[in-house]
């Protein structure tokens, strides 16, 4: 993001603001924000954590095409809900001079874990049409077919969670209601059952991959050029 005391930042696709709780305590006071998401609930909530932050209900793909002199795009656990080329092509075209586009994701990363693993498999075969490949798409060749500039970092971590709290994060999952919406309790209890399979002093250990892709059209800082 360009060095400027009044920079203008776009959270897209931004829920109740769950990225912001990291982004807003390095931005400066004069810094302009807004925030987007096709949920009004979240949205509304979002008002309630955020009110400095500027509110809308409605498309990232929408709200880019009329936005300009973006110094920062920001898409975090979203992009691959977006139609990307749009997506894409809009945010390109409201970047300011020397401003990017960031994309975040962590994704559980089950193929280094049996209980993961089980888990994507048990969704794989009572969510409806879920598949533990759906964010499987080469992000930064997306992104270099619109912008000259990209830059990729990864980072492997481990959360450790007692199983109750996973269960509990489980069932906040859109993908895990589907799965209780066509099981009802056969679902849950085979969830449990799993749970209890994999857990070791009553905790699961939960691997991750986080993903880190940055863009623009204008030579990105050195400091960013040390990774891929």
């Amino acid at each position: 993001m360009p060095d400027t005391t009044n920079p203008y930042i776009i959270d897209t696709g931004a829920g109740t603001g769950i990225a912001l709780e990291g982004l807003l305590p390095l931005l400066p006071i004069g810094a302009r924000i807004d925030a987007v998401d096709i949920s009004e609930d979240m949205v509304e909530l979002g008002r309630v954590k955020y009110p400095s932050v500027s509110w809308h209900v409605g498309s990232a793909e929408s709200f880019l095409e009329q936005a300009t002199g973006a110094h920062l795009v920001v898409a975090a656990q979203a992009y691959q809900w977006m139609d990307r080329p749009r997506y894409l092509r809009a945010a390109k075209a409201c970047l300011a001079p020397f401003g990017v586009l960031a994309i975040l994701q962590n994704n559980r990363d089950f193929a280094s874990s049996p209980f993961l693993d089980a888990y994507e498999s048990l969704l794989e075969e009572m969510s409806p049409n879920y598949s533990r490949h759906y964010r499987f798409f080469d992000i930064a060749e997306e992104l270099r077919e619109v912008f000259a500039e990209v830059h990729t970092e990864r980072a492997p971590w481990t959360r450790r969670m007692v199983g109750t709290d996973f269960l509990k994060m489980a069932r906040s999952s859109t993908q895990v209601q589907r799965a209780v919406e066509a099981h009802g309790i056969s679902f849950t209890q085979r969830l449990e059952e799993l749970i209890q399979a994999h857990q070791s002093n009553q905790e699961v250990l939960i691997p991750y991959m986080s993903e880190l892709f940055i863009a623009g059209d204008s030579p990105l800082p050195a400091s960013l050029m040390g990774s891929e």
